[in-house]
């Protein structure tokens, strides 16, 4: 009973509060970055006259970066600067997120073209922190036990700040202020800058000696059929066409929401991702890999069917909450496949090639969702998506869950996990959720 206590509170050292502190931070500060987003979809479609699809191909400029995060952790890996493998990269990488936000916030009516750069090295300041701020989880949180308690900052961080970006995008977009919500966003860039320069504390390194075994262990996964299969069912079911930005134009010119009321349901959603968040805790102990995943697929493919019924402010919240808690064990599912699969030692940069791939599926399904809605309309586009998140459901045994789960299990086995003066917690108490989830009625991060 003691231990259960402890566990609520498992930040028992100031280095380990630190260090929760500035993941929160970096993770609200991402989701922090959408504020403008819902305001700056408005300019798009009312100055430059932008369709649905127009929208979705500009907001994938910005996730392009995010694509790349597997060359990132590499780098991070295997060349340190300055003596430091995360440090100095993250003191690079957070200021160019604040300087292109502010660059936003000052230029007045910028072009498209100019736009269109700024957010491609938006994105890549965002994904470079992504990646080393996950990179530190996992190795401070490993050793001490502490990977699902500094999950569990992040993921309640990011999705306070989701709540945040649903209440007050809607009002930047009522009145249009994408320079005010680009200041708010380069401000909490500086806040994470400032608490990486406090909290990283990270010795001088040299990976020359283990930067060998690492590349064959590399080379040596890539050529496993099985980590092909996993990125080639991840990308199938990332890849069924999106509503997301078409619902943004059929709630707008077909339902005649308000920002504010798009903006509060929103927030609404992210508030129900939370709570599909705490269901999927107990459901991952409890349930096997497979059977989760079949949940996960059955609960996907419903809840973009019921996406028919919505057609008035009642029904878009009722869906809104069921999806908005559905689709993050959904979500979290598939994240449970990629982590279970990624090999020991080399985690970090297959985690990243895995989550990259499921971006890449998302990023090009919000643009065939956005040019089917343009094209055959909203009921159409929801059929096409929920035909084709139905049609990868007998791909599942072709993944073999069963054999990955068992190598997961055997290599957690043979990993010792030593309390350090991090923090103190069981090694056995549970599973961390890694990734990132998909933004509440709108883009991952």
């Amino acid at each position: 009973m003691i231990h259960r206590i402890a566990r609520l509170h498992p930040f028992t050292t100031r280095a380990a509060r630190n260090l929760a502190v500035l993941f929160g931070v970096v993770y609200f500060a991402q989701v922090l970055w959408t504020l403008p987003a819902q305001a700056l979809t408005m300019v798009l479609r009312e100055r430059f006259g932008f369709s649905a699809t127009q929208v979705a191909t500009f907001r994938t400029l910005g996730r392009l970066p995010w694509l790349l995060k597997p060359a990132y952790g590499l780098l991070s890996d295997l060349v340190p600067l300055f003596g430091r493998r995360r440090k100095s990269y993250f003191l690079l990488a957070s200021p160019l997120t604040m300087i292109v936000g502010l660059s936003l916030a000052l230029l007045d009516e910028p072009s498209y073209r100019t736009l269109a750069a700024l957010f491609v090295v938006m994105g890549f300041g965002l994904a470079f922190t992504d990646v080393l701020t996950d990179a530190l989880m996992v190795e401070r949180g490993r050793v001490s036990g502490l990977t699902g308690a500094f999950q569990a900052v992040q993921w309640a961080a990011a999705y306070a700040a989701a709540v945040l970006v649903g209440v007050v995008g809607g009002r930047l977009a009522e009145t249009r202020s994408v320079r005010l919500g680009f200041l708010l966003s380069a401000g909490i860039a500086l806040v994470s800058f400032v608490m990486a320069v406090l909290c990283i504390k990270e010795p001088a390194s040299d990976a020359r000696a283990a930067r060998g075994e690492m590349l064959a262990g590399v080379k040596e996964r890539l050529r496993d059929r099985e980590i092909w299969l996993v990125a080639g069912f991840l990308f199938l079911w990332a890849f069924s066409p999106s509503i997301g930005t078409a619902l943004f134009y059929y709630q707008t010119d077909v339902l005649g929401f308000g920002q504010t009321t798009i903006g509060n349901l929103n927030a609404l959603g992210s508030v129900a991702g939370i709570v599909g968040a705490a269901v999927y805790a107990p459901l991952s102990r409890g349930m096997p890999l497979t059977r989760l995943l079949h949940l996960a697929i059955a609960l996907g493919v419903a809840g973009t069917l019921v996406h028919l019924a919505y057609g008035d402010p009642f029904s878009a919240v009722v869906i809104t909450v069921v999806f908005g808690a559905t689709s993050m064990v959904t979500f979290l599912a598939f994240l449970d496949l990629a982590a279970r699969a990624c090999p020991r030692r080399v985690e970090g940069t297959f985690f990243a090639l895995l989550t990259a791939v499921y971006n890449g599926g998302t990023q090009a399904s919000d643009v065939v969702g956005s040019y089917l809605y343009d094209s055959l309309g909203y009921d159409a586009l929801v059929l096409i998506s929920t035909a084709t998140s139905a049609l990868v459901w007998p791909l599942l045994p072709l993944v073999r869950i069963d054999r990955i789960e068992a190598r997961a299990l055997e290599e957690a086995a043979q990993t010792a996990l030593p309390s350090s003066r991090i923090g103190h917690e069981s090694s056995t108490s549970g599973r961390a959720w890694y990734g990132r989830a998909t933004h509440p009625g709108g883009s991952s991060p």
